[in-house]
């Protein structure tokens, strides 16, 4: 992705870059800044430091911590427009990631160098309102996702994701809605049989059609 073309998709993803210098703005589309980067890349991980605030422009990114065991719990997606609270805290903190970062689609992303993070934060209070405030949603976030765990029964929280999916047909595999509840496979592959049978979803290969929206609704808000 050449400048110009970058250029207007970064502002308008991200508005609180407008205003700054087009000379400044230059520096952070120079060639070595854009990256891409094929789905199942591993975008950051746990123990290595952060090397830039990542600005997406394209596709999505899942955040997720993993066990010794090797499940893995997903915190949250960054999506275009957003970004990944793990990194600014990072770099806020000068500490190394405790998280992990993976494309679960092709991306394209510039990586916004430490120091310029550091200097736009200084001295760019749009850039500062959008960090804070991405604080904010993502905190709150994550204590819903701590609510659930640890106070939600599992197919409720089974119930919400199908849902929260949205569409009819999900093109899906039970270990992939196990990643993101934090269970394993054999579970969730046994609530589901336990949803097919009360006529909630139908099962495929790889595929789960929602057959009963408002009984899914229910069970969700039990």
């Amino acid at each position: 992705m050449g400048e110009r073309i970058a250029l207007p998709r970064l502002l308008e993803l991200y508005p609180a870059l407008a205003g700054l210098p087009e000379d400044r703005l230059g520096t952070l589309l120079r060639p070595d800044a854009t990256l891409r980067l094929p789905a199942g890349s591993t975008v950051f991980a746990e123990h290595q430091p952060c090397q830039g605030f990542p600005l997406l422009l394209d596709g999505s990114i899942k955040v997720v911590k993993q066990a010794p065991s090797g499940r893995e719990l997903l915190l949250y997606r960054v999506l275009p427009g957003g970004s990944c609270i793990i990194s600014s805290s990072c770099l806020l903190g000068s500490t190394d990631y405790n998280a992990r970062g993976i494309a679960e689609t092709p991306l394209t992303l510039v990586a916004l160098p430490v120091a310029e993070f550091g200097r736009l934060l200084v001295d760019h209070p749009p850039f500062r309102d959008f960090v804070f405030h991405l604080f904010a949603e993502r905190i709150g976030e994550l204590m819903q996702l701590v609510e659930e765990v640890a106070f939600a029964r599992l197919d409720q929280r089974l119930a919400r994701l199908i849902l929260a999916r949205g569409g009819h047909v999900l093109n899906v595999t039970h270990q992939q809605l196990a990643d993101e509840l934090g269970s394993v496979r054999e579970i969730v592959s046994r609530l589901l049989k336990g949803f097919a049978a009360q006529g909630l979803v139908s099962l495929g290969r790889e595929q789960l059609t929602v057959t009963d929206r408002a009984g899914l609704q229910k069970l969700a808000a039990v």
